[in-house]
């Protein structure tokens, strides 16, 4: 009886493991690294320099760049969302923040008053969408305009420098090695993925995206949770802005030129749905590093800019299209 017991027990763990297996199998983000991992191969196959420390410690920079916006708009998407105005507000975090410092403004102050002023456009944005129901790809397409603008109004054009060293240390430096932006992007995902997986408030996010009728009648105030991933965005953008000025040492009026499509693609690609209620960070992490990998990759197969722009689009349609079947096949649509 104890040997059935046992015989039961252990094909029932068998079973676990194997349900568990599946699970993992099954994950969002599983899919996107074995697809990874050949194109790491592939690149450095063709070009051994890929493997190259500066080039991986560049990758990884890169990567963590569009991380910290990525993160912010992994919230929007999975709130069903949409902010189309990240890369104008990055450039205009880092352009208001540098002329803050050129009027001798202390690097804290200046730095905290480009967070408001992201801060304040994630409001504008998430407010017109919120109390006029107009769409947010018109909301922030208009943005993008107006914020792009707004740069150019301020700078004509050139770049804003000198900038104090010690502001410049911030997107320079390193720390045993490990350049700054990584480090803060890892905090910035650290804190992201605990939130949106073991508070209230990441659980409302996913309601609202899954379904914002349920969610309303649910007692979750839909309209503060819209507001406040729009908030993330702006302050992600800004935030993501003033590092780049401090690593090039100056403010360029066309910095995060593209990056609203190159981020959204990061985060569907990392298995967020662009239709909301799913989603993760290490999805997210992962599609901005298989994002970089890519435009890296052509950099060194030599690949004209214009194969690169076509082959990012192309990645972009093929992660809405798994997306949409993946939903269809779960009953989501």
């Amino acid at each position: 009886m104890l040997s059935k017991i046992a015989a039961g027990e252990g094909r029932h763990g068998e079973t676990n493991k194997g349900r568990t297996a599946f699970n993992w199998l099954k994950a969002q983000e599983t899919g996107l690294v074995i697809p990874l991992v050949l194109l790491i191969l592939l690149i450095g196959f063709i070009n051994p320099a890929f493997y190259s420390y500066e080039n991986i410690i560049n990758i990884f920079r890169n990567t963590a760049f569009t991380f910290i916006v990525a993160v912010a708009m992994t919230f929007v998407l999975i709130a069903a969302g949409l902010d189309l105005s990240v890369g104008s507000v990055i450039a205009l975090g880092g352009v208001v923040t540098g002329l803050a410092l050129k009027a001798d403004i202390p690097v804290p102050v200046a730095m905290l008053l480009g967070i408001l002023l992201g801060i304040g456009i994630g409001v504008i944005n998430g407010t017109i969408i919120i109390k006029f129901g107009i769409p947010p790809l018109i909301v922030t397409l208009g943005m993008l305009y107006m914020a792009r603008g707004a740069v150019l109004v301020l700078t004509q054009g050139a770049p804003v420098y000198p900038l104090p060293k010690a502001f410049n240390a911030i997107g320079q430096g390193d720390l045993a090695g490990i350049p700054n932006v990584i480090l803060i992007a890892a905090v910035i995902g650290i804190v992201a993925h605990i939130i949106l997986t073991r508070t209230t408030y990441g659980r409302a996010v996913y309601a609202v995206g899954g379904n914002s009728e349920t969610a309303r009648l649910s007692g979750i105030n839909v309209n503060k949770i819209n507001l406040s991933v729009y908030v993330l965005t702006g302050a992600a953008s800004a935030l993501t802005g003033m590092l780049m000025a401090g690593r090039l040492a100056s403010a360029q009026a066309n910095a995060g030129a593209g990056w609203e499509l190159q981020v959204i693609a990061a985060v569907i690609i990392g298995g967020t749905s662009m239709f909301g209620g799913s989603g993760s960070i290490l999805g997210t992490l992962l599609g901005a590093f298989f994002m970089n990998v890519v435009a890296t990759g052509m950099i060194l197969m030599r690949i004209s800019a214009y194969w690169q722009d076509l082959v990012i689009g192309a990645i972009i349609v093929l992660a809405v299209g798994i997306d949409q079947y993946r939903r269809r096949k779960t009953g989501l649509q």
